[in-house]
């Protein structure tokens, strides 16, 4: 990844692409073909949330895309009130008549990025972010951005993640983004990892996952778990006293 911080693509340049990509995002089990182990992250950071929370009344998904997410935790509870949040509206469409046909609260759609978007403090029982903080660039900006993920936590609650990671080392780095690109090459070839990693060059700014789990420790969770890992892929959590 050699593109500058500052010459990656703007949010809207980022939600055009996904604009046209609802389908694809619409299936729970292969909707995320690029994703090493997302079947399986998707289950651990919804089964996480569900196990590490007293109750959940409240929920808000986070670059909720087509809705996977909140459909999987609703595998197991169905009872709460659910707020979406995505820079593409037809996402944000689909997600909402997905959801609403399986849980009994209510849903709420806010179109946008959450950085910018007022949404209610300490009120969120369950915060899921799946594959989309990668988008955050400067240390500025991931500061900020999980300052506001504890902020809206409630006590008690938890927040669960998983997502694109980088690695500390170069050599590491090296190390994983050539299996990444064999793994990539085994599902769709080489053109297919080719243009992966052009998307991901020019789109996305991931840190290691070392330094988002000190960032959550740093804004206040008081408990941090690492999931899973799988090559340039990674689940984990913090979670918030009550």
């Amino acid at each position: 990844m050699s593109t500058a911080l500052e010459n990656k693509s703007s949010p809207g340049e980022i939600r055009k692409r996904f604009d046209g990509d609802v389908e694809r995002f619409s299936n729970l089990e292969t909707g995320q073909s690029a994703t090493i182990d997302a079947p399986l992250a998707m289950d651990l950071i919804t089964s996480a949330a569900f196990q590490s929370s007293s109750t959940i009344n409240r929920v808000l998904d986070i670059g909720c895309g087509a809705g996977n997410n909140t459909l999987k935790l609703a595998q197991y509870v169905t009872t709460f009130d659910c707020d979406l949040v995505d820079l593409s509206l037809p996402m944000l469409s689909r997600a909402r008549a997905r959801i609403v046909e399986e849980i009994t609260g209510k849903v709420e759609i806010f179109h946008g990025d959450f950085r910018a978007i007022e949404l209610a403090a300490g009120s969120y029982d369950v915060i899921l972010a799946a594959a989309v903080l990668h988008h955050l660039r400067d240390d500025q900006d991931w500061e900020k951005a999980f300052q506001k993920l504890y902020e809206l936590t409630a006590p008690g609650g938890s927040v669960w993640i998983t997502d694109l990671v980088s690695h500390e080392t170069e050599a590491v780095q090296g190390l994983m983004w050539q299996r990444y690109g064999e793994y990539l090459s085994s599902v769709g070839g080489a053109k297919y990892r080719d243009n992966v990693f052009e998307y991901i060059d020019i789109e996305d700014s991931p840190r290691p996952v070392t330094y988002q789990l000190e960032l959550l420790r740093t804004v206040g969770f008081d408990h941090v778990e690492l999931l899973h890992k799988n090559s340039c892929f990674a689940a984990f959590g913090g979670i918030k006293s009550s």
